[in-house]
C-alpha cells in the first residue's frame, strides 16, 4: 500500500515530430491535469543542450504553470546552482513564492544539466566544473538571501537533490529536505539516505530528516503496453551508455524497430527492475516496495513517454490504483 504523497517530475522531452511549442503546451496541459488528480507536487528540471528535453528554466516553467492551477505544488527539480547566481535564485524563487504563496519549491542540484563540456562552460561563463566547496557555498549564500535579502512573503520550500552521499552528506549538514535521483543512479539510493539520516543536523528549514525518492514510473493497461511506452526512453539511455549524448526521443514505433545490443539489453532490464513499469498492480507494488525500503515521506514519478494523453493516463492509473489498495 503507498500511503505517503505522490509527485510528479517533469523533463519536458522533446518528441520526434513534435515542435518545441507543443512540448511548452504539453506543460502547461500536464500541470493541470496533475491537479485534477490528485498529485501533491511538480517539479521541473534544468537541461541545456539536448535534442531530447527542452532547454526551458524552471522558473519560467513553474510561472507557467502557476498561471494555469490554483493549489499544486510547483518547483524545480532541480535548478542547478553552478550555473546561477545564488542572489539570483533567490530572487527569483521568492519573487514566485511571494506570488503563488505556499506552493513553491526550490529544489536545488548540483550537474551541470548537460553533457556538452562547452555548453557546460559557457553556463558558467567560461569556469570549469563546481568543487564541492563552492557548491555548499552557492546552496548556502541562495539560503541566506532568501532570508536575509529577499524575504517578500511566505518563502519557498528548499529542498536539496542527491545522487550521492556527498549530496546527502550536504543536504544533512544543512538541515535541507533531500530528494534522491534514484530514477538516475538506483545503486546508490541507499548509501545516500543512510548518510543523510546518520548525519542530519535540525534546521529552521526542516527539523527532523525529511526525504523523497524519484523512480521513474510507466504505467499502463498491460504489461506489454507498459514496455511499449518504455521504449523510446529505453533509445535514449542505450545512447548515453555508449558514452554519446543524448539522443532525440523517438516515437515508440521507432524504438520498436531500434537494434538493441544484449549488452544494452540487459543494462536496461538491470535499471528498469528498480524502477516502477507494468500494469496497476505491478506498479503499485514495486512504489510500495520502494517506499518501505527507503522509507520515503514521498515519491515524485517521473513518466518519459511519448504522448502527453499517454503520460497522463499512467499517472492516472497509478493514482487511482493506490487510493483503490489504500482504502481496502
Amino acid at each position: 500500500m503507498v500511503d505517503i504523497p505522490l509527485s510528479a517530475l517533469e523533463v519536458a522531452v522533446v518528441q520526434a515530430g513534435a515542435q518545441v511549442a507543443d512540448t511548452l503546451r504539453d506543460t502547461a496541459a500536464f500541470a493541470q491535469e496533475m491537479e485534477r488528480l490528485g498529485y501533491h507536487r511538480i517539479w521541473y528540471a534544468e537541461h541545456h543542450h539536448s535534442p531530447a528535453i527542452g532547454a526551458f528554466p524552471p522558473v519560467v516553467l513553474i510561472a507557467h504553470a502557476a498561471a494555469s492551477t490554483s493549489a499544486i505544488r510547483l518547483g524545480s527539480g532541480g535548478v542547478l546552482a553552478p550555473n546561477h547566481a545564488p542572489l539570483m535564485l533567490a530572487e527569483q524563487f521568492g519573487t514566485l513564492a511571494a506570488l503563488h504563496p505556499d506552493r513553491v519549491d526550490l529544489g536545488i542540484g548540483r550537474g551541470p544539466g548537460t553533457f556538452d563540456e562547452t555548453i557546460a562552460r559557457a553556463l558558467r561563463r567560461g569556469a570549469g566544473p563546481t568543487t564541492d566547496a563552492e557548491y555548499r557555498d552557492d546552496v548556502s549564500a541562495a539560503l541566506s538571501f532568501l532570508v536575509d535579502e529577499v524575504a517578500l512573503g511566505p518563502l519557498p520550500e528548499p529542498w536539496l537533490l542527491a545522487s550521492s552521499t556527498a549530496g546527502a552528506t550536504l543536504a544533512a549538514e544543512l538541515g535541507l529536505p533531500v530528494a534522491v535521483a534514484h530514477h538516475i543512479r538506483p545503486d546508490n539510493t541507499h548509501a545516500v539516505l543512510e548518510r543523510y539520516r546518520a548525519a542530519f543536523s535540525p534546521s529552521r528549514w526542516c527539523e527532523q530528516p525529511r526525504v523523497l525518492v524519484c523512480v521513474e514510473t510507466v504505467c499502463a493497461e498491460t504489461e506489454e503496453e507498459a514496455a511499449w511506452l518504455a521504449g523510446p526512453m529505453d533509445v535514449v539511455k542505450a545512447g548515453l551508455l555508449k558514452g554519446a549524448s543524448e539522443v532525440p526521443f523517438p516515437t515508440p514505433e521507432q524504438a520498436a524497430a531500434h537494434p538493441f545490443t544484449a549488452e544494452e539489453r540487459q543494462a536496461l532490464a538491470g535499471f528498469r527492475a528498480q524502477q516502477a513499469t507494468g500494469r496497476p498492480e505491478t506498479v503499485v507494488h514495486r512504489l510500495a516496495q520502494l517506499a518501505d525500503e527507503t522509507g520515503a515521506d514521498e515519491l515524485m514519478l517521473t513518466t518519459p513517454v511519448y504522448g502527453l494523453g499517454e503520460r497522463v493516463r499512467s499517472y492516472e492509473l497509478v493514482k487511482k490504483y493506490a487510493e483503490a489498495a489504500a482504502a481496502g
